[in-house]
């Protein structure tokens, strides 16, 4: 595979982990004791955007790692996968 199609598979893998990521831990400023007047309630208190890059990256790699391993093992569960997602042909 070519080292273009390895970087934009992983990134793509790290985009969808990134936003399943987000909104663990999240806490609105109207379920704490903070509220700064004149933002939106629904507002995070704290983001810590640092940690869930880090998380991010790392299940991202992780699962990326599982799918090259079930790719160069060849046991043919992803042209199962593909051919069942191929539509029926009606010949």
């Amino acid at each position: 595979m070519a080292t273009t199609t390895v970087i934009a598979i992983y990134f793509l893998i790290w985009w969808i982990t990134l936003f399943a990521v987000l909104p663990f831990g999240v806490r609105s400023q109207h379920e704490g004791e903070d509220y700064a007047q004149g933002t939106d309630p629904g507002a995070p208190i704290m983001h810590s955007i640092g940690r869930k890059l880090i998380w991010t990256t790392v299940v991202a790699t992780v699962v990326f790692a599982a799918l090259t391993v079930l790719y160069r093992s060849n046991l043919g569960i992803l042209a199962e996968f593909m051919n069942w997602l191929r539509p029926p042909h009606y010949g």
